[in-house]
């Protein structure tokens, strides 16, 4: 069954732990992005973690493969469960993250690797000096990372289909870009909604300001998640 992590798109440690309370026992994952940690470092991971909750650290490490085996084993150390690493880092760099996540055994977090950020599009691409279509990069990466090692990959709800199809029933497939029926889809460029990123093969949804902005938070989480059961 896939499940929903709620992207914690708040300033401080402290308006992170108040999101986290007001939602409850109504979701139980959250995701820490590179702004919020910056701001805070560990301690916002502690808060989360302090109430009981899964914490996906999304730091999109990409480095030489010592500084990023450092780096994971750092973010091992604060119990988080689900990492990112680009996948454009490379075999190597890929393999010395999986490695270092394996070295903490049955509490090991999950490495997973960012394809292509979901707001990129063709032209994007173009502008980079990649020539392949967006669909042919995607798989591409996500076949080199989860053959290095890495658990799955992050790729957007439109490239899941394929991605299930290519790396099998066993891979992680994180999306964001995930927005309901009708919402503002901000500054993402290829988006679905959650029931047919579920659809399409999607072990994890990854949704923000939907759920924060929403008048009612928690009437708004439930809502995603009965539309990722349909």
């Amino acid at each position: 069954m896939a499940e929903l992590i709620v992207a914690l798109d708040v300033s401080s440690a402290c308006e992170a732990e108040a999101v986290v309370k007001r939602l409850g026992a109504t979701v139980s994952f959250y995701k820490i992005g590179l702004e919020l940690f910056a701001a805070t470092g560990p301690e916002v991971v502690a808060r989360v973690k302090g109430q009981g909750k899964r914490v996906f650290l999304d730091l999109k490490l990409h480095d030489i493969p010592r500084t990023v085996e450092r780096t994971v084993k750092s973010c091992g150390v604060l119990g988080v469960d689900l990492l990112t690493i680009h996948s454009s880092g490379g075999r190597a760099m890929i393999r010395a993250a999986a490695e270092a996540a394996a070295s903490f055994g049955s509490a090991a977090p999950c490495v997973v690797a960012v394809t292509c950020l979901t707001s990129l599009d063709q032209q994007d691409l173009t502008d980079l000096g990649i020539g392949r279509p967006m669909p042919e990069q995607v798989a591409a990466l996500g076949s080199l990372a989860v053959g290095a090692g890495a658990q799955g990959i992050v790729c957007s709800p439109q490239e899941v289909a394929a991605m299930r199809r290519l790396l099998g029933p066993a891979a992680l497939l994180v999306t964001p870009g995930v927005r309901p029926a009708g919402a503002d889809v901000g500054d993402q460029k290829r988006v679905a909604t959650p029931a047919q990123a579920v659809r399409d093969g999607s072990t994890h949804l990854v949704v923000g300001r939907p759920i924060l902005d929403a008048v009612d938070p928690c009437a708004a989480a439930q809502a995603i998640t009965a539309d990722m059961l349909r």
